[in-house]
């Protein structure tokens, strides 16, 4: 069954990217609409003006660059797209960057599903898995056939270690604005699991959707946390609201009860981008932090970062 959405939309992790932004892929079966021979795109792509993304696919070398890994893999994914000779259905890692759903990692093959149940294998540098055509509902977004979001993050559940599946988990549960997409329920998604996955499978897909949390702020929040559960710490409480006697502080990425410690998961972007900055300089950013965490340890609670 194949269910075709929109295909505009945003990918990647973390800075998203509109599918218009990513860099152009230069096509050497197009070589001769480029006005030049397949000799002189290897020739730009050793000196580094072009960027080769797979066999048969370059990119702008400068454009490469700029991108950040997230990024780079969803180029990947276009590319691979782009030189199959047979329809490919993106899976996992893959389906889960042109969702926009962040993963953890950076070196992951492109994967998609194969319909033959023959052990699934590796071909043309795309990893295969099999999937069970009864059930499976296709998307096509952005001009590329993908698993579902609901498929897609049970499958990383299942088959990625704990700590990976929880930021993907976490990401659907709350509504992403950004791309016009309801949040899913855990209901939904455990309703997802019957007769696709083995009973371990399943198991680990619940013991990760019982701890995923929609009130998570960010990937790096979700990984951290999945990463203190692990270690065996207390669980934290999440956007847990500080007030003083000159009113709200603010909230804390987390909160250790037992110990009264606030914790926050400071990422780069958060001094340098405008939708965080707001005005204020990268020096001010940092003056106002210090100056909330201040706030906050007034109120007899510690904070790390």
């Amino acid at each position: 069954m194949e269910e075709f959405g929109a295909v505009a939309g945003r990918s990647a992790r973390g800075s998203f990217l509109c599918m218009t932004d990513l860099p152009r892929l230069i096509l050497s079966r197009d070589h001769v609409y480029h006005g030049t021979t397949l000799k002189e795109l290897a020739r730009r792509a050793r000196a580094g003006n072009l960027h080769r993304v797979r066999q048969g696919v370059y990119v702008d070398g400068a454009a490469w660059t700029a991108l950040k890994p997230w990024e780079q893999y969803r180029v990947r994914v276009s590319a691979a797209a782009e030189t199959s000779s047979a329809r490919t259905i993106f899976a996992r890692h893959s389906a889960a960057s042109v969702w926009g759903i962040p993963t953890i990692g950076v070196h992951h093959p492109v994967q998609a599903v194969t319909l033959k149940n023959d052990g699934g294998r590796s071909r043309a540098g795309i990893s295969r898995h099999y999937a069970d055509p009864a059930s499976l509902t296709v998307h096509r977004r952005e001009g590329l056939l993908v698993t579902g979001r609901v498929r897609t993050v049970l499958d990383l559940a299942a088959f990625t270690p704990f700590v990976e599946s929880i930021a993907p988990l976490d990401h659907v549960l709350k509504a992403d604005r950004k791309r016009g997409l309801p949040a899913i329920s855990k209901e939904t998604l455990l309703a997802g699991v019957d007769g696709i996955y083995t009973a371990a499978a399943i198991r680990r897909i619940q013991v990760a959707v019982d701890f995923a949390d929609p009130l998570s702020g960010s990937a790096g929040e979700s990984y951290s946390r999945a990463l203190m559960h692990a270690a065996g710490f207390e669980a934290p409480v999440l956007q847990r609201e500080f007030r003083d006697e000159a009113g709200r502080v603010g909230y804390s990425d987390f909160y250790w009860k037992g110990v009264r410690v606030a914790g926050e998961f400071d990422g780069i972007d958060k001094y340098l981008k405008p939708e965080f900055l707001k005005g204020r300089t990268a020096a001010q950013a940092v003056i106002d932090e210090k100056l909330r965490e201040d706030r906050i340890r007034a109120t007899g609670c510690g904070v790390v970062r």
